[in-house]
């Protein structure tokens, strides 16, 4: 079994997710390869395609999202708001709802809904976005409402966290439309998405997105894919079963004496993967960090996670150096304030400002 450290699988992923070397990829093909942008915040999500972009272009994300449409809003890991490329978010959205919890007593309990309840939305919601209907929140909600005659249903549904909306999410039955103003709204996949197929099964979404998640955040045990997916909401069992499912395409490395699974095409090219030390600056929800998790001290020192990870869910922009977070930034006044936790070289770090500073909106 071939054995490294992790300065040599940071290089490698480094260079994966197009942020040691930026490329002449598309917003597209940024989401395919991070395995999905977060974009609970929208400027979060642009910055982090225009910052792997070797000629990033204004406007491109929404472009993808609403004229093209070969990128989709809709929530998916951890009951976060992503962008997934079109042709995979199925995928994406049948293994984000595989734990079911809304059927667990405690989820039930806390949000007033029963399992029957979701049905009865779901059904709802179909009907009301059925050909083509984009619909705001509110207008969703008195669709829903009206439908069921179910009123104590309707504060719920006007939460703007959207709780019992996620699972509709991950059902096909809704996805994130284009936005009127500041209003958010609401879509089918089916009459929003060019070539929705429905749902894949579960055994097939898996190795859709499972390849997806090693290929970007890599070499990694089930446990931490589940970390990224739910926060460890699935069973084990049913997880590893997911890995072991892939076979061959997959081979065991270790890391810091600890064996993790990675795709086997991709074993070589880590091998060789040489130490990196260039100074980048992510933007707050990078996938770089989220795909980790920020409770990685490989790649956060422990000291520093809350300096990372901030209260209601927050997560800072990045320095890296040499792989690692090495202290954070803000954007301030069209320029770039940076705190570092350890000596970054000056050079380096300047001239990644400079570029850094073209891409503040």
């Amino acid at each position: 079994m071939a054995s490294m450290t992790w300065e040599r699988v940071l290089a490698w992923r480094m260079r994966r997710q197009f942020v040691e070397r930026p490329e002449a990829a598309s917003a597209v093909d940024v989401a395919r390869r991070l395995g999905g942008v977060q974009a609970q915040v929208a400027s979060s999500a642009a910055f982090a395609v225009a910052v792997r972009r070797a000629e990033p272009e204004p406007g491109e994300v929404a472009r993808a999202l609403l004229d093209e449409r070969t990128l989709v809003k809709t929530w998916a890991m951890r009951g976060t708001l992503h962008l997934l490329p079109a042709d995979e978010a199925a995928a994406y959205l049948v293994l984000c709802g595989a734990a079911r919890h809304w059927e667990k007593p405690g989820w039930q309990r806390a949000f007033g809904a029963t399992p029957a309840d979701l049905e009865a939305i779901a059904g709802a919601a179909s009907r009301a976005l059925a050909g083509g209907a984009v619909l705001t929140r509110e207008e969703l909600t008195r669709a829903v409402v009206e439908d069921t005659g179910s009123e104590h249903l309707r504060e719920v549904l006007g939460s703007g966290w959207g709780i019992l909306l996620k699972p509709l999410a991950w059902w096909g039955v809704l996805c994130h439309g284009p936005a009127q103003g500041s209003r958010v709204t609401f879509a089918s996949p089916e009459g929003r998405l060019p070539g929705w197929k429905g749902l894949p099964p579960v055994d097939e979404a898996a190795r859709t997105v499972v390849r997806a998640f090693l290929g970007a955040h890599g070499p990694a045990t089930p446990d931490m894919f589940d970390a990224w997916l739910t926060r460890k909401a699935n069973r084990k069992k049913d997880v590893r079963g997911w890995f072991a499912a892939l076979g061959d395409e997959l081979c065991t490395v270790e890391v810091d004496g600890v064996p993790m699974h990675l795709l086997a095409e991709h074993r070589d090219e880590l091998l060789d993967a040489a130490p990196a030390a260039p100074v980048r600056l992510l933007g707050g929800f990078d996938q770089y960090v989220l795909g980790a998790g920020t409770g990685a001290t490989y790649l956060i020192p422990a000291e520093r996670r809350r300096e990372v990870s901030r209260s209601a869910g927050w997560i800072s922009p990045v320095v890296l150096h040499e792989g690692r977070v090495a202290g954070v930034w803000q954007p301030e006044d069209g320029d770039v304030t940076v705190t570092a936790w350890e000596d970054v070289p000056a050079d380096l770090l300047d001239a990644e400002r400079e570029r850094v500073r073209a891409l503040l909106p």
